[in-house]
């Protein structure tokens, strides 16, 4: 089981120590079988004495075991948070792009049910350790009692190991079909909760969703998860018929067959007895076992950045640049969605204090621009230059920290920080909330907004509000201007724009405004993945005609 694989190669150490415990405390319990068969069974005289010795057996039997299990819970929990703190440091480690593949329902499910199944396993590990150390000590206990009827038991076991073997792989063959439906059940509700206003507003499209997506792979789930559960039912049945039927044969042997005495075909009885419960507890374990997995098996596939312990500093590799290129650069979607719609191959060249106006119909590559001037894309050819240096894998991160960006599916977070991740002074953010309208609208205190929920044009100007907070010299803004009321978008482009260039910063806006074209130093044009540059009479016609003479479809 690769769960176990996984906690050896972490833990060898802990986990043989809580596997030293666990076969102690079953030794002891076999022991306190033995004790009271050889001792308190046979013997009238010294009863008080007896008891006494049983009483301190019983109790370093619950202090081994109590150790044992939770040793296990300590290790097994510690393994859990470590798992899930690496899985998270992945993601933010991850490039975006191999996000966007996976898709965020996929990412959130590995986040909540595969680390949910891993957790629900380390529950049940405690009983499986100890139901399998207490049938390894049992068996050895009734090997010495009698080798004929412990021949007949380990046979008996052996038909019972096949049985359960079989069993064991239909439940997993069933889990892994739950956990694949895991999948698109929440994407159904990432659909249900993203797209309520839709819904609302089109109950008939509401209904579709339902009765056609979610209801449909809810009931698949079911289906899976009944199978699963029948064959985890089944094979706790059989084992706890043939446990019992093995008493009955053992009886059979010793009595009918003349193979052992009554007394030892009794304390085999007793120990098979003790020892149904626990060994069933483990067989019923295995499912919660099979699951966690089949959910390691889906976290590697997701195919993450390898884990990194740490939050490397980003060098200054980069500070202080003037001048930003982009020389033959080309990229092409390859994953579902925008399949086979590449950009490129392009060249740009950004300066320092420019502001640049970026349009471009929809579709015509503005956004996977962005993305590859900024870093978030590393583009398939072509190179990036800063100062002339090239940008390699190794000042990647640097490279990306020389930007501010708002793109038009930004998050909104309510901590306030600088570009170094310090935090701001409590003037610099009253005084830009004043100057962007929301002074009265969101309170601030200790670095966070008081909230965050918001109209989208107010969410934007708080978006504005982080970028400037950190203090880049290189900004991207995608439409930010879409969503503002014509007197603040007037602010934008008059006032608040120049005041940035003013200060040295540089300013990319993907933008359809038309009416403010007159107020960039440049005017780029993305159409169908290439990039071309307006000049002199094109640049006069598109800023007197802009809308019209952008295909907008």
């Amino acid at each position: 089981m690769k769960l176990i694989r996984l906690l050896l190669a972490e833990r060898r150490w802990a986990f043989a120590g809580v596997v030293f415990l666990s076969l102690l405390s079953a030794l002891l319990s076999v022991g306190v079988i033995a004790f009271v068969n050889q001792h308190m069974l046979q013997s009238a005289d010294d009863v008080s004495g007896l008891l006494l010795q049983f009483a301190a057996l019983l109790g370093l039997l619950l202090i081994t075991a109590t150790g044992a299990r939770t040793a296990l819970h300590v290790l097994g929990h510690q393994f859990v948070y470590r798992l899930r703190c690496k899985l998270v440091k992945q993601v933010l480690d991850t490039d975006i792009e191999r996000l966007e593949v996976l898709n965020g329902s996929r990412i959130i499910a590995a986040l909540s049910t595969d680390i949910r199944n891993v957790t629900i396993a380390f529950v049940h590990l405690p009983e499986m350790v100890y139901g399998l150390a207490l049938s390894l000590a049992a068996l050895a206990y009734l090997a010495v009692l009698s080798l004929p009827l412990f021949a007949m038991t380990a046979l008996w076991l052996g038909i019972l190991l096949l049985a359960g073997g079989y069993l064991i792989r239909r439940i997993n063959h069933y889990i892994g079909y739950v956990r694949e439906n895991d999948d698109y059940l929440y994407g159904d509700y990432q659909a249900i909760i993203e797209g309520r206003k839709e819904l609302a507003l089109n109950r008939y499209r509401a209904q579709r969703l339902y009765e056609e997506e979610f209801e449909r792979n809810a009931q698949a789930y079911r289906d899976h998860v009944t199978r699963a559960d029948i064959y985890n039912g089944l094979a706790g049945n059989v084992a706890n018929t043939m446990v019992l039927g093995l008493i009955g044969i053992i009886f059979y042997l010793a009595l009918g067959l003349g193979w052992a005495e009554m007394s030892v075909a009794a304390t085999y009885g007793l120990t098979i007895l003790f020892l149904r419960t626990p060994l069933i507890g483990a067989l019923a374990g295995m499912p919660a076992l099979i699951a966690a997995n089949v959910s390691l098996n889906k976290l590697e596939s997701l195919a993450l950045t390898p884990y990194r312990a740490s939050f490397e500093s980003v060098s200054p590799a980069f500070s202080g640049c003037r001048r930003i290129s982009l020389q033959g650069i080309s990229y092409r979607y390859e994953h579902t969605g925008e399949q086979g719609f590449s950009v490129g191959p392009l060249d740009l060249t950004l300066e320092r204090g420019e502001l640049i106006f970026l349009i471009g119909g929809n579709g015509s590559g503005k956004s996977t621009l962005a993305r590859l001037l900024t870093g978030l894309y590393r583009p398939q050819a072509g190179k990036l230059r800063v100062d002339g240096a090239e940008v390699s894998a190794d000042s990647w991160q640097a490279y990306r920290h020389l930007f501010s960006t708002v793109f038009t599916d930004f998050h909104l977070f309510q901590r306030l920080l600088t570009g170094e991740g310090q935090e701001v002074p409590v003037e610099q953010v009253d005084n830009w909330l004043q100057r962007l309208g929301m002074q009265h609208k969101v309170r601030h205190s200790d670095g966070r907004l008081s909230d965050t929920r918001f109209s989208q044009g107010q969410r934007k100007r708080l978006a504005l509000l982080m970028m400037v907070l950190e203090q880049r010299d290189f900004l991207v803004l995608d439409e930010w201007a879409a969503d503002q009321d014509p007197q603040f978008r007037r602010f934008f482009y008059r006032q608040l724009l120049p005041e940035l260039r003013i200060a040295g910063k540089s300013i990319v806006a993907i933008t359809h405004d038309d009416h403010y074209f007159d107020g960039a130093d440049r005017i780029l044009k993305m159409d169908g993945g290439q990039l071309i540059e307006l000049h002199g009479d094109e640049r006069a016609r598109v800023s007197a005609d802009a809308v019209r003479a952008i295909s907008i479809g």
